[in-house]
């Protein structure tokens, strides 16, 4: 594997590309595994032609759609096993105000799986995003296309520029609604946070971010490398369960001033005039992104990330890799598109 060392974090020794292998399982089971997978293909095929091809066109209530999308996690057996939200005590949840994400926040979520917009859809029923590495901007997507996003090949500019929106502009169109972002611009097998885009720092600076990480065991149903629909699928309906695990982070604002709580400055909170220590310590020349110099900025120019744009994004990245037990790497998309170059030739 000294082929890939390049595709190793240097400082962590991470490697958020490779797929997951599946544990062993003694032959015994295989006639357990080939039954399932034949009993559950034709009722995931059915459940998926009627969500998406009929239930997404009629004018029917969330509640209807969420319990179609409910059948198609219980179909392969992906069990929600445990739910942590950051603040909350076991049992407490419904007492606590403002720490699940609602209508008119954003979610800043991990991108492992294919399940990951399944299960945020089956929840929250948010609108969902594409970000890019390139710009700033975000391109409004469906379920479906989440799902695809998944299998697809990682892509450092969009293929339709004109499409792209700011969030701010997204949650204008759609104020009732959460919205779903996918920050690390690809997806990884879980192991690590890639750097951000820039997208989420295109939302309102009032509005909340729940940082959301999604785990699975096993974690071979993560897709760090595109394509192999097959396979994943057999991996998926072939085991008798699956568990999700589900932690949910306090909300970050797109204004390091904003306090986590109660959505006011420092200086508002503290009724004073004077600048308060936020407590980051984080070099922000370390950043991949100033690194690499230029981004679109929401307003489709050339733009240099600020110091105090950087401290959202560490903020959030930070919750992730906490949330997830991980921690961030230094890896990007160009970096998985050189990875997943090598990986087919190799397989070729």
């Amino acid at each position: 594997m000294e082929k890939y060392s390049q595709f190793r974090d240097k400082g962590t020794a991470i490697a958020p590309f490779f797929p997951v292998p599946t544990p062993p399982a003694s032959s015994l089971w295989t006639p357990v595994h080939i039954l399932l997978f034949v009993v559950r293909v034709p009722i995931l095929i059915f459940l998926s032609i009627f969500y998406f091809l009929l239930l997404e066109l009629l004018p029917v209530g969330q509640l209807a759609r969420k319990c179609v999308l409910w059948f198609l996690l219980a179909v392969p057996g992906v069990w929600w096993v445990d739910l942590q939200v950051d603040g909350v005590k076991r049992g407490k949840l419904a007492e606590v105000p403002n720490h699940l994400p609602h209508a008119g926040t954003i979610i800043a979520s991990s991108f492992t799986s294919p399940l990951d917009p399944l299960y945020l859809a089956g929840i929250f029923c948010p609108v969902f995003t594409r970000s890019y590495p390139s710009t700033r901007k975000v391109e409004p997507i469906s379920l479906f296309r989440a799902i695809l996003l998944a299998f697809s090949p990682p892509s450092v500019f969009p293929s339709n520029p004109d499409s792209l929106v700011t969030l701010k502009e997204l949650q204008a169109k759609y104020p009732d609604s959460i919205i779903s972002v996918f920050p690390e611009c690809t997806t990884t097998n879980g192991r690590g946070i890639l750097p951000f885009s820039l997208s989420l720092l295109t939302a309102d600076p009032k509005t909340r971010i729940y940082p959301v990480n999604l785990r699975y065991t096993p974690g071979d149903i993560t897709t760090p490398v595109p394509g192999h629909y097959a396979a994943w699928f057999w991996r998926l309906l072939s085991k008798p369960t699956h568990c999700m695990r589900v932690r949910i982070a306090r909300s970050v604002y797109n204004n390091p001033m904003l306090d986590y709580p109660t959505g006011r400055t420092a200086e508002e909170k503290a009724g004073k005039g004077s600048g308060v220590d936020m407590g980051f310590n984080t070099n922000i020349f370390d950043s991949p992104h100033l690194r690499n110099g230029i981004v679109k900025d929401e307003d489709g120019g050339d733009g240099k990330l600020g110091k105090d744009e950087q401290v959202v994004l560490d903020r959030v990245s930070e919750d992730l890799a906490r949330l997830g037990r991980v921690k961030r790497v230094g890896l990007g998309v160009q970096d998985k598109i050189e990875f997943v170059k090598l990986w087919e030739k190799r397989r070729r």
